[in-house]
């Protein structure tokens, strides 16, 4: 271990929690490595809190899965107007207040899932575990208020309702194909939800996030049942199963001892779980710890038909995993069979009997696969509408077709093309089933070796032979996990007997700093591109508001709707006003008068070209404001925090991978000169959008204060009124004056 991290991370620690942590080893509840993780945990908890605090708005990058591709946004989660937005280039594209956040889904890798009252969930990606742990942190508050139905904190503190309710280590059972093991977790309960934090991963990457997971107890599919055993309880959602055991420590040695603690768990949660509320435990018989048997009914299935839907990989068993989640291209397999005896009957709990996964690698013949044919998606006719339509008396039958041309056009041949040793179907494959089946995927489009993979993360450019966007985006989300890098780091056979996924796999493992280098290319490359994308955005907002604060026409045209308005309302017997807000505009052509294609509008423009007649033509002042505006203020800002905050990554990056020794090849030494030049160049661009960006949030501060609206005022909606009505001023003009 190294004593130097040790120190710095314990250092960081109060002396309560390091005393906390040593007692945990002293009674053998931890080893040293797991204490370490757990000071970890703790300083990143600290760390975020505090990050928290200094900000009432924060901007994150993600990625949201829409088309099946995923898109680029970013998701702004505002304490001061208790919303959360959706914006894409300045644009604000949705937004979500507060009260309708219902809960959040933790799912694999950087995913997750925002859980709506009454609309389609958002599923996202975050561009790092950090960002995700932050944004699943600031998702918690939003959820907190909701539940108490009291307004939404910023960060100033934590609420008393989300102190920790309860803590303890815990195992999780974790599956993989070929063994199961339980893994040490850190679990701590709180006010709708469970926190776990990973330590028992010895050979977990030192530079690396503690590992971390959320599962949500406020949504409505969320249950907890006990076991079969006195030391096992497990914790259903949607989309996980989580098996957990009471481990057995020096403290708790006898079976009465771990008995207590999982009635104990089981009930605490059962407390904050929708479902449970109000549902007894299980009766408890003279032993305790068994549950009744009606709880889990048995079925068998014959071995035969389980090796039909069953990978082949070699004779090692395949085993469900705990801890699958489903994603945009497959739906997660809940349940494989083991390899076993012809004559055995498996029994299988009915809750993970799900249908047949799609075989990774189909153990059928060349010429089966040679006739598949790409499928035509078309839209089908409802079976309700055929018989009144065209092809209620169509017959395809008496149609003559020539087969052997269509499946020489449309069919599939590269079904059965594999590279490397993929050609073997029983070649077992180390890697995740679900990951190695999109991940395999996606390898057969990426013409490159996996021994070439590190040289091409020192070409910046496509064009100078880099890899593409699309194919560093991919990379990015295969990167192998802790638990990945740890089972790829103990091979010790040779490359070539693997499997091409466990080829790249490996490579992977072997790349250091692998997810920062690729982070860094994606953004070097897309810095550029978003400052040129954002710069006449911001222009075109600084020169509209110059125009409007410098219009003396548009001013008294409002001086006249306010005339007119006052007139209106003391003759109605109300007070009269000494402004209004700029939203009132769009209500002009609402009011009608005696004749009903006459508005207070109409009125409008008559008083005008009946007193000045030259204030109609006011809008020649307001050019900038001739189409209605899509990005807004609030969103530029956005996009440029966000800009700043990937610089300042790639910065960080480039000194994370700088060689370190005098001996950098050619190659890297080209790659460091190449990115510390765009760098500077990027940091002097950034410096002028920003101040570009800080003079027109200036500029929209002085247009809020003159017209008399709130700060909170975003751009999209005040110059969308009054751009809605020049637009209606005109159409009058033309129906006064044809």
């Amino acid at each position: 271990m190294d004593n130097t991290r040790t120190q710095d991370t314990f250092s960081q620690l109060s002396q309560e929690k390091i005393l906390k942590i040593m007692n945990m080893v002293k009674n053998k509840e931890v080893s040293i490595e797991g204490a370490l993780h757990l000071a970890q945990k703790e300083v990143y908890a600290e760390k975020d809190s505090q990050d928290l605090l200094t900000s009432s708005q924060f901007n994150f990058i993600i990625y949201k899965y829409k088309h099946y591709r995923w898109q680029k946004r970013i998701l702004q989660i505002d304490f001061n107007t208790k919303t959360i937005f959706n914006i894409e280039k300045g644009i604000i594209k949705k937004q979500f207040p507060f009260s309708q956040v219902k809960a959040y889904e933790d799912t694999e890798r950087r995913r997750f899932s925002i859980v709506f009252h009454g609309r389609q969930d958002y599923e996202l990606e975050a561009v790092s575990l950090d960002d995700k742990r932050k944004i699943t942190y600031l998702l918690s508050r939003v959820i907190q208020s909701n539940l108490y139905r009291r307004p939404a904190e910023s960060c100033s503190g934590r609420p008393a309702e989300y102190d920790v309710i309860h803590e303890g280590l815990l195992d999780l059972q974790q599956k993989t194909f070929t063994s199961t093991e339980w893994v040490k977790y850190l679990v701590q309960l709180r006010e709708g939800e469970l926190t776990l934090y990973c330590i028992g991963l010895g050979g977990q990457n030192k530079n690396a996030d503690p590992i971390t997971n959320t599962i949500n107890l406020s949504s409505d599919n969320v249950s907890v049942s006990k076991e079969n055993g006195c030391s096992t309880f497990s914790v259903q959602t949607k989309e996980h199963n989580y098996l957990f055991r009471i481990p057995f420590t020096v403290q708790n040695n006898r079976t009465e001892d771990v008995s207590k603690l999982q009635n104990e768990w089981v009930s605490l949660i059962e407390r904050y779980c929708p479902l449970c509320k109000g549902a007894s435990l299980p009766q408890e018989g003279s032993q305790g710890c068994i549950s009744s048997e009606g709880d889990y009914e048995d079925f068998t299935v014959p071995l035969n038909e389980q090796k039909e839907k069953a990978l082949h990989f070699g004779g090692s068993s395949a085993a469900t995993s705990l801890n699958k989640s489903s994603s945009p291209q497959t739906k997660p397999a809940e349940g494989e069979a083991a390899t076993a005896s012809p004559s055995l009957l498996l029994p299988i709990s009915k809750a993970e009997v799900p249908p047949a996964p799609p075989a990774f690698l189909q153990p059928c013949s060349l010429s089966s696969l040679t006739r598949r044919t790409k499928a035509f998606h078309w839209d089908v006719v409802p079976c309700d509408k055929i018989p009144k339509s065209v092809w209620g008396s169509c017959d395809p039958c008496k149609k003559k077709i020539d087969v052997s041309r269509l499946c020489d056009q449309f069919q599939i041949q590269d079904m059965a093309v594999f590279s490397g040793n993929e050609a073997s179907v029983n070649q077992h494959i180390m890697l995740d089933r679900k990951v190695a089946h999109n991940f395999n995927i996606f390898l057969k489009s990426f013409h490159i070796k996996p021994s070439e993979l590190k040289e091409k993360l020192y070409i910046i450019h496509e064009e100078s032979g880099g890899l593409t966007d699309e194919q560093i985006t991919a990379l990015r989300r295969y990167m192998p996990t802790p638990k990945d890098a740890e089972r790829y780091q103990s091979f010790k056979g040779s490359p070539s007997d693997l499997h091409v996924v466990d080829q790249f796999m490996l490579e992977m493992c072997k790349i250091p700093h692998l997810g920062q280098r690729l982070d860094l290319l994606l953004t070097i490359r897309e810095l550029p591109v978003s400052m040129r994308d954002l710069e006449p955005l911001i222009n075109q907002k600084i020169q509209a508001s110059k125009q409007l604060q410098s219009s003396q026409k548009f001013v008294a045209v409002l001086e006249y709707i306010l005339a007119i308005g006052n007139h209106l309302n003391e003759k109605a017997g109300k007070e009269k006003a000494k402004g209004f807000r700029l939203s009132s505009l769009t209500k002009l052509p609402l009011l009608r008068g005696k004749e009903r294609t006459f508005t207070l509008l109409h009125a409008l423009v008559e008083q005008i070209f009946l007193h000045e007649p030259d204030l109609a033509k006011f809008s020649q002042e307001l050019t900038e404001f001739e189409a209605v505006p899509d990005a807004s203020m609030k969103g530029l800002s956005a996009e440029v925090d966000v800009l700043k905050k990937e610089l300042e990554n790639v910065i960080q990056c480039r000194r994370l991978i700088k060689p370190k020794t005098i001996k950098a090849t050619p190659q890297e030494s080209q790659f460091c000169k190449e990115l510390k030049d765009l760098i500077q160049k990027y940091e002097g661009d950034l410096s002028q959008l920003s101040k570009r960006c800080d003079e027109m949030k200036k500029l929209y501060s002085n247009i809020l204060v003159k017209f008399g609206e709130p700060q909170d005022l975003d751009s999209q909606e005040l110059f969308g009124w009054i751009s809605s009505f020049i637009s209606e001023f005109r159409k009058a003009c033309a129906e006064v004056m044809p």
